[in-house]
């Protein structure tokens, strides 16, 4: 689906007309893009920059080295039609790409010849020692100086090359001080507890307040600074020269404050970032760093167990001897009763504990010799990554709204610093205010681009661009937000951001394909306002209105310009009833739902649908819940329930059938601990290995059934007189026989994420389907085209789908006007709240029959249905009992009235934070 997308967008940048875009690195200086991109009324802008194409050979190298960005049928074929991009990778920060002759050369050395444990001698032994050795010599070459100003330590990764470093810098308990600046990576961050323990203090600050932190007067004690070459977050470059003005600051200062021979502040530099497309030439400088960590997957796709600290040869000797352990490999004597060991003399040996890695270090040279062939230098791929950042930077700055607000916010590249290849950023709607940044990054995921989204493991960087305090972050951990998690967005303030990185291999074409993306989702979108208002009256939905025979401006929806959007009216009258179509149950959350038989009675209970989302399936040593969208294949575990014998049945194909007793009597349960949409909860684990072992077999994972044992006892009659006692008397519960959830929030609820039950209507399935439709007639040669495919309302996961009933006196309910009730009403006394709307992910274009990730309908929502940045569909119910009125029954042909109040802010807040 998403190389469709890519490749029909390619098609039209290689067709348009008047103004084509040329799919390689075009030469030429000034570049006019087609309108589909230009601001309105605009037929193109020129952007004069020069993109660097190696001479007219990207293309070739990406085809032939990069098969991974392709589909490999349209790569056989690439001699007569464009190949079929697969993946617009802009997340090359995080990790670039490999080339093939890599590891088609690394796979054949490793056929030919047998690398073997370094520590033994014979002549494979010494044959993979000589490749270690050479690969030191090769990687020092590569960053500009040789072995003898500088050693290669390998390690695990740049994070390991750091924590080395900041054991082996000699602070000073007594007056040292352990400074990292603003931009400085959660790794370096991590060297602030090792300082600690030394007894030294710490201070971060700003990079333009480190020389008066280091000048001499304010210096007393052997102290350590840390700071990045490059910044991962703002892509923002520091200098490489902080060790030169440092000696020039002591070269007439008394040396009483440092260690013999060495001045008093020791240097690290964290290049993994910078290194990755920038030369360190690090002879050219007058006085060079004492540590610099490195990464070699940062730089070559591969390998990616394999970082190194670069140490000074000159710091050697002033380096710490206090190593708290030593491994096979980095001593030439140990005994076994007594402390006594003597460590190897070359400094190499000394701090690569254990054997190694050897494989990966043979693989470097691999990497070196593809990086040399396809680009001959850093130098040559620093230039054509300066041309691809300065293009990007203007691109995503010309992006405009009709109204001439900026579609993005960029962070940084501004102010006359110098930039490297990463941009981070926020998508903006018309009306200025941020749309959230997850939902930016899971459409741009169905549409086949990687990018990377959140704070990026940079604290202070993240703190400086969003304007977020240290009180912020911590508040917000407070309340269950976490990095990685789906809140993106608190009181219309972002919480992180979106960033594009570019490598060797980036094109032109690359930033063009995501910069359509951007125009095409989010040009003229303007999201929904709570904050001027008491109460919710409207819901902005983008790109694509109602056609007018089918609005009646006098009812629920309205046509709503110059947005291209529908709004649910305020004026909805109290005439309208609904009948239920569908009822249905998800027993084990993220599993495949089961639908109550047509007319069967079922009963709504303090909790929610009875016996809906009452199981969990969680890994082994895991606390969260294993959720489909990150494992599809649990959209194939059919459930039911046979509610004469209270057993639930679990299928999957290929395995037999397995039945589960719904009493809680019958199962062995343990407590235990997990967390549920943020919330802490005590859950309890069925021990059973039988259970177990097939739900392992089915989902590939290691992995066990776990409960919350309230809603067993309180949709059955087994140990009813024990639940009605607790209920009656909470003081009373022993925490052996049960125990509640730890949040007042989720006291009411199951397993579900946000309420207790989530109502859909066939009316909103219906225009989804027809949106859906409408796009696909599009054009074939545009990347908005999708397959028409049938989209079952079940594919929302609902536990209740309405429609319009036919009596009389009711009219039919409009699209998405669900948004604007405030409940329904079955009876005296029995009522269903709306708590808000249901906020969507890319689970719903999961199909539910084959497991299989469509585009659709989330691409579809995402483009129409977004209220304050979140993509949203259906509504929650909580269930409301007045008086001694006993939990209720529903049925597939009952009916609600609808109570049309407005959705209440409180209530939006309640379902987005």
């Amino acid at each position: 689906m998403a190389a469709n997308f890519i490749h029909k967008l390619t098609s039209q940048f290689l067709t348009s007309s008047p103004h084509p875009v040329p799919a390689t690195n075009t030469t030429t200086a000034d570049v006019e893009y087609p309108s589909p991109l230009s601001p309105k009324g605009s037929s193109g802008w020129s952007l004069p920059f020069l993109v660097d194409d190696y001479n007219g050979r990207l293309d070739s190298i990406r085809q032939s080295e990069y098969p991974q960005l392709f589909e490999p049928a349209s790569l056989a074929e690439a001699s007569s039609t464009v190949p079929q991009l697969k993946t617009v990778f802009l997340d090359h920060a995080g990790s670039t790409l490999y080339a093939a002759s890599h590891i088609r050369a690394h796979a054949d050395g490793m056929l030919s010849h047998i690398p073997a444990n370094p520590h033994s001698r014979h002549a494979e032994s010494q044959w993979t020692q000589a490749k270690i050795d050479y690969a030191r010599d090769r990687l020092l070459a590569f960053f500009g100086t040789s072995a003898r100003e500088y050693a290669v330590v390998f390690t695990a990764n740049a994070t390991a090359a750091i924590r080395i470093a900041g054991e082996l810098a000699p602070m000073d308990p007594a007056g040292g001080v352990f400074c990292y600046t603003q931009a400085a990576h959660t790794s370096v961050v991590g060297l602030r507890n090792i300082a600690a323990e030394k007894g030294v203090s710490v201070r971060p600050a700003a990079f333009s307040d480190i020389y008066d932190i280091v000048a001499p007067q304010n210096t007393h004690g052997c102290s350590l600074l840390a700071y990045p070459a490059q910044c991962n977050f703002s892509g923002e470059k520091f200098s490489l020269d902080v060790a030169e003005r440092i000696h020039q600051l002591y070269k007439d200062a008394p040396q009483d404050n440092g260690t013999d021979g060495h001045l008093p502040w020791w240097v690290l530099v964290d290049a993994a970032s910078y290194a990755a497309t920038s030369p360190l030439s690090l002879d050219v400088l007058p006085v060079a760093p004492d540590f610099i960590a490195v990464s070699m997957y940062k730089i070559f796709g591969a390998p990616t167990g394999l970082g190194a600290l670069l140490i000074k040869r000159s710091s050697i000797p002033y380096l710490s001897s206090k190593r708290h352990f030593f491994g096979g490999g980095t001593v030439t004597g140990v005994v076994f009763d007594r402390q006594w060991q003597r460590f190897r003399h070359d400094v190499e040996s000394r701090l690569e504990d254990g054997t190694v890695n050897f494989q990966d270090i043979i693989s470097l040279h691999h990497a070196l010799d593809a990086y040399e062939r396809n680009y001959g230098s850093i130098h040559t791929v620093n230039h054509h990554i300066q041309s691809v950042t300065r293009y990007s930077v203007a691109k995503l700055q010309s992006l405009r709204h009709s109204n001439g607000m900026p579609i993005c916010q960029i962070y940084g590249h501004s102010g006359g610093s110098d930039f490297g290849p990463v941009i981070a950023f926020n998508v903006k709607d018309a009306q200025t205010r941020f749309v959230g940044y997850v939902e930016v990054e899971r459409l741009a995921v169905m549409f086949g681009i990687a990018l990377r989204s959140g704070r990026f493991c940079n604290p202070g960087a993240a703190q400086r661009w969003l304007e977020l305090d240290s009180d912020d972050i911590v508040r917000f951990s407070s309340l269950g937000f976490v990095c990685g998690d789906d809140h993106d967005l608190v009181n219309g303030r972002p919480l992180g951001a979106l960033r594009i990185s570019f490598g060797a291999m980036t094109s032109k074409l690359d930033v063009d394909l995501f910069a359509d993306f951007l125009v095409r989702h989010f040009k003229d979108y303007m999201a929904l306002d709570c904050k001027d208002s008491d109460f919710c009256t409207s819901s902005s939905i983008n790109a694509g209105a109602l056609s007018s025979d089918e609005i009646d401006s006098s009812k629920a929806i309205e046509s709503s310009s110059p947005a291209s959007a529908i709004t649910i009216s305020s004026q909805v009258d109290n005439t309208l009833q609904i009948e239920i179509d569908q009822v249905a149950i998800y027993p084990v959350k993220s599993c495949h739902g089961w639908t109550v038989p047509a007319n069967m009675n079922w009963e709504v209970t303090r909790y929610g649908l009875k016996f809906d989302r009452s199981f969990i399936i969680m890994r082994e040593n895991s606390t969260f819940p294993m959720q489909q969208k990150r494992n599809p294949k649990m959209a194939l575990i059919r459930t039911a329930i046979d509610v004469q014998r209270l057993i639930l049945t679990l299928e999957f194909p290929g395995l037999p059938p397995l039945e589960i007793s719904l009493c809680a009597d019958d199962l062995c349960l343990q407590g235990m601990e997990s967390r549920v949409c943020g919330d802490s909860m005590h859950v309890s684990r069925i021990m059973s290995d039988e259970i177990s072992s097939w739900l392992s077999s089915a989902l590939s994972v290691s992995c066990y059934l776990a409960c919350d044992q309230r809603l067993l006892w309180a949709n059955t009659a087994c140990g009813l007189g024990e639940l009605s006692d607790m209920l009656s008397d909470s003081a009373t519960i022993d925490s052996a026989d049960i125990v509640y959830p730890s949040c007042n929030r989720r006291a009411n609820i199951s397993f579900a994420n946000e309420a207790q039950i989530l109502l859909v209507t066939l009316e909103s399935a219906q225009q989804v389907e027809d949106w859906i439709a409408e796009d696909s007639s599009i054009s074939s040669t545009s990347p908005a085209s999708l397959e028409i495919i049938d989209v079952d309302p079940m594919q929302y996961r609902p536990n209740i789908i309405v429609k319009s009933t036919s009596a009389e006196k009711s009219r039919a309910i409009q699209p998405f006007e669900e948004l604007d009730w405030s409940s329904l009403s079955i009876g005296p006394g029995m009522t269903l709240d709306v708590s808000g709307p249901c906020t969507r992910c890319k689970m719903i274009s999961i199909d539910q029959n084959s497991a299989k990730t469509l585009k659709t309908p989330y691409s579809t929502l995402a483009r129409r249905m977004r209220i304050d940045g979140k993509v949203v569909f259906g509504i929650y119910l909580d269930l409301v009992l007045e008086g001694e009125n006993n939990p209720f029954t529903i049925s597939s042909g009952k009916t609600f009235n609808v109570v049309p109040a407005y959705t209440r802010i409180s209530a939006l807040k309640k379902a987005f934070i």
